[in-house]
């Protein structure tokens, strides 16, 4: 009898030990692992650094800051959906929800409204030069857990435009965004894409493409293959062309002619019309635009 005993209790410790796993496996409370973050902005330096407070209302800094000139553009670190844009304590913020944590943005100012969605490297608005404790103008970038803790952005933020990679095998593939477009004109970058002062009304509203200097005449380039569709002329534009590239949209302003008509298709490279000064301009330039999945999107993220 007592062998048959101890063989019972055998079959129930090990019938325990399959459905309990190993020791400890329910109780691993670690977070989610994240993806990395992309630099939101074109940095100079970086500032003062991540040093959380010892208690929830405790002196510390819940972030990290960006030193970059004001009016320079602010990318969003990660898709996601816009969760707040408006000011607290008189600044201007943007939180961005990406599921595993938020991401913070201050002091910056957006074209953005909450529920939007938005992509990694997608602008959500412009730096603004407002007082603070940096000594020069600088985004101050925070990282939210769902609990509400803060977290460092640094363990998040890979080496930004540049990363280091193995000289041994193939390369890694580019970005899904690298050379998508070509540039539709020669010419200097006059006005990017941002929050401006308009040079002719003389209000501050967000400057909705990248405008080219150029001489009137000059040839403007379809910047990929794609579908005419519409070539509109209005008050503020001037005389412009819209093309469909499948997912992308670009538009081509401020024309003095257009070489060709709703419904064409047109190969990348080819000659679509001139550069001219039609509509609310100051000179001969291009005003370029770009709509991704119809919203509109800094167009030099994607030349």
């Amino acid at each position: 009898m007592r062998w048959r005993l101890l063989i019972s209790l055998s079959l129930v410790v090990v019938v325990v030990l399959v459905h309990s796993g190993p020791a400890g496996a329910d109780s691993d409370s670690s977070p989610p692992r994240e993806d990395p973050w992309s630099w939101p902005i074109d940095r100079e330096g970086l500032g003062e650094r991540f040093d959380p407070p010892k208690s929830e209302y405790g002196a510390g800094h819940r972030g990290l800051d960006i030193q970059a000139p004001a009016g320079s553009l602010v990318t969003a670190v990660a898709p996601g959906q816009v969760t707040f844009v408006g000011r607290v304590a008189n600044v201007d913020v943007v939180t961005i929800d990406h599921g595993s944590s938020r991401s913070t943005y201050q002091p910056v100012i957006s074209h953005l409204k909450a529920g939007d969605t938005v992509d990694r490297g997608e602008t959500i608005g412009t730096l603004v030069a407002e007082p603070s404790h940096c000594t020069s103008s600088c985004l101050h970038l925070g990282r939210v857990a769902p609990n509400d803790d803060y977290l460092d952005p640094l363990d998040l933020l890979g080496g930004g435009r540049f990363r280091l990679i193995s000289p041994n095998g193939p390369p890694p593939k580019p970005p899904a965004d690298y050379g998508t477009l070509r540039r539709p004109v020669a010419g200097r970058v006059t006005s990017a894409y941002g929050m401006r002062v308009h040079p002719i009304t003389g209000k501050r509203k967000l400057h909705d493409g990248t405008d080219f200097g150029a001489r009137c005449g000059t040839a403007v380039r379809a910047a990929a293959s794609g579908r005419v569709t519409s070539t509109p002329t209005d008050r503020a534009y001037g005389k412009r062309i819209l093309i469909d590239h499948g997912g992308l949209i670009t538009g081509y302003a401020h024309l003095s002619s257009r070489r060709v008509h709703k419904g064409d298709r047109v190969s990348a490279g080819s000659v679509i019309g001139r550069v001219g000064s039609t509509g609310l301009s100051t000179g001969c330039h291009l005003h370029f635009m770009v709509w991704r999945h119809h919203r509109l999107t800094n167009p030099q993220s994607l030349l």
